[in-house]
């Protein structure tokens, strides 16, 4: 493709201040892809599309940035457009973007609202950060279990405008109490006589309002519902757990395990925009610790140091020992901390996992032991080679029993899995696999 030919992006026209090309091309985007392209900007620069989108499409674009990123365009706006912006979100929205914002924008936010959306987002932000409270909707339609079918209808017609979503509907008593689901599909399609409590999906599963966000949204998934029911302590309704939500929270979780078991914190806000230095403090933390546990490694050469002296050749094979037995450690760590996030392992399972595991490392290290031994014999000779390949052995089922292990304790002790992360597991493992190699080095070979 040509450079003629080449679309113009976003920030070519905001450089250029070409106030005629930003409209036209906000209007040949979808708000996803506007919201992406808003936040490769800088701040001050996102505003000025940001205020030359239609009023109809405002909204969808602001509820598709990240919270820092709308913080930053709130800042931008006069108190008229910033006060409309807050009162059309949805009240989860709201209420994730104040309880993320400086208290200064948060006061001022909170400040803007009608006195009935300053209820119910003080409420959302009444309950625990992480748990699933904070991101219910409580926008929803709530039908009554003795309504018929064609009288339930009325009510979706009348309040269906208001709520997020109508596919799903919760089905209450007289307390309110949840009594379980109903589908608009349903509705539609059944006789109009008939009553909300004969048609109610009862097995629908629900939380409780203080459990933990993501819990909640692996269960969405696992279960392929469009919306969790939330729950008191009483068991009355209170809100809705959305499809989009539970997702923008399986995300957010995921990325933020791949950074810890990189060795990183995680960062929020798009990449692109994320300056140097950030992103360096970020990582600079885990990499000072790990230097710190590298020093157990040094140790270990010291301790054997003697017997290097005598067999030097034993030390050609340490890069090879330490870098085999950090990846098998990372691997198994790894397989293991997906496991307890999807819910396919449990604190109780230690024991299993311990076992399959450590028969996985046995099979590795036979594998590699091969190859280590064959090529150590041209290299050093039988009796190195011999040694090697015993450490090989061991240290590949040491270290599956460690990179499995480490995961399921951190969970134990109330740490999240994942800062257990792949690098530590390593350095670890490599501490430990030189005690082993030269356990077996002066064993087999006499030193």
């Amino acid at each position: 493709m040509t450079d003629a030919k080449k679309p113009i992006e976003l920030d070519q026209l905001v450089a250029a201040n070409d106030l005629v090309g930003i409209r036209l091309w906000l209007a040949e985007h979808p708000p996803y892809e506007i919201a992406d392209a808003l936040t490769r900007l800088p701040p001050q620069r996102a505003i000025i599309p940001f205020r030359l989108l239609d009023k109809e499409r405002e909204l969808e674009v602001f509820e598709e940035l990240d919270p820092s990123q709308q913080q930053a365009i709130l800042m931008g706006l006069r108190d008229s457009a910033f006060r409309e912006l807050l009162e059309k979100m949805g009240p989860d929205d709201r209420a994730r973007l104040i309880g993320e914002a400086p208290a200064k924008i948060a006061a001022r936010a909170l400040a803007g609202l009608s006195p009935a959306e300053r209820r119910v987002t003080a409420a959302i932000l009444g309950y625990p950060e992480d748990s699933v409270g904070r991101f219910m909707n409580p926008d929803t339609v709530i039908l009554h279990r003795n309504l018929t079918v064609a009288r339930a209808l009325e009510v979706v017609r009348a309040k269906g405008s208001e709520a997020e979503i109508v596919y799903v509907m919760p089905v209450v008593d007289d307390g309110r109490r949840l009594s379980g689901m109903v589908r608009l599909s349903e509705l539609v399609t059944s006789n109009p006589d008939t009553l909300l409590k004969d048609l109610v999906d009862v097995f629908t599963p629900r939380v409780y309002a203080t459990d933990p966000a993501e819990d909640a949204a692996r269960l969405v998934q696992e279960a392929n519902l469009v919306a969790l029911p939330v729950v008191d302590s009483e068991e009355r309704f209170l809100g809705l757990l959305t499809f989009d939500d539970a997702l923008e929270l399986i995300e957010a979780a995921d990325s933020e395990d791949i950074a810890r078991q990189a060795g990183s914190q995680p960062i929020t806000g798009h990449y692109a925009t994320v300056g140097v230095l950030r992103l360096a403090r970020a990582r600079a933390v885990w990499l000072l610790l790990l230097i710190i546990a590298s020093t157990l490694t040094i140790n270990v050469m010291q301790g054997f140091e003697a017997t290097l002296e005598q067999m030097t050749a034993l030390a050609l094979f340490v890069p090879m020992l330490t870098g085999t037995g950090g990846n098998v450690g990372s691997q198994s760590a790894t397989a293991v901390v997906r496991a307890l996030a999807v819910g396919e392992v449990r604190l109780r399972d230690l024991p299993r996992v311990i076992w399959k595991e450590s028969r996985v490392g046995l099979l590795l290290g036979c594998m590699l032991a091969t190859i280590a031994l064959i090529i150590g014999s041209l290299l050093v000779g039988t009796a190195v080679a011999a040694a090697v390949a015993l450490s090989v052995v061991a240290i590949c089922a040491w270290a599956s029993i460690i990179g499995s292990t480490m995961p399921l304790l951190a969970r134990r002790i109330g740490v999240d899995p994942a800062v257990v992360s792949a690098p530590l597991v390593s350095t670890l493992v490599d501490a430990t696999g030189l005690l082993i190699y030269f356990s077996v080095a002066r064993t087999v070979l006499g030193l």
